[in-house]
């Protein structure tokens, strides 16, 4: 069975639509960018719905509880195989003050040593047109399907 995550697409109205997405932390990431930002979003099982999971993905990955009307995007599907379900929510954060959970692993590589690092060490609102850039590529379907629905 494919490993799922769930997700909140956080929208706003400027001048233009506005989404808020995220960076992962860690040394992997450390030097990435296009192609690396996300959706704050992460994995759930059966002991809990997606949309409940992806309102918890969202606190824990900035700090912030999301409320407001939940509109289901359409599933896309990770390059990993992982399904990832999304709903894109009207609402405005401060991307500049998120507080996101952290994560254990090794480092440097072989050292023995584990550190700490931020699931996510910054979220930042871009326009519909920067966001397609910096977001990871399989999900422009979410960006698309909202352009469309606003």
């Amino acid at each position: 069975m494919a490993r799922k995550s769930a997700g909140i697409l956080l929208f706003r109205i400027k001048s233009e639509i506005e989404v808020f997405l995220v960076h992962p932390g860690g040394p992997f990431f450390a030097k990435k960018d296009l192609g690396s930002w996300s959706i704050p979003k992460g994995e759930f099982d059966h002991t809990e719905t997606a949309i409940e999971a992806a309102k918890r993905e969202f606190e824990e990955e900035t700090g912030k509880v999301i409320e407001g009307e939940f509109i289901e995007l359409k599933p896309i599907t990770q390059k990993s195989g992982k399904v990832v379900y999304a709903w894109a929510v009207k609402g405005d954060i401060d991307a500049e003050n998120i507080v996101s959970n952290t994560f254990e692993m090794v480092w440097p590589p072989n050292s023995g040593k584990m550190k700490e690092f931020p699931e996510n060490d910054k979220g930042k609102w871009f326009t519909l047109y920067e966001a397609k850039i910096k977001i990871n590529e399989r999900q422009i379907p979410l960006l698309n399907e909202l352009n469309t629905l606003i």
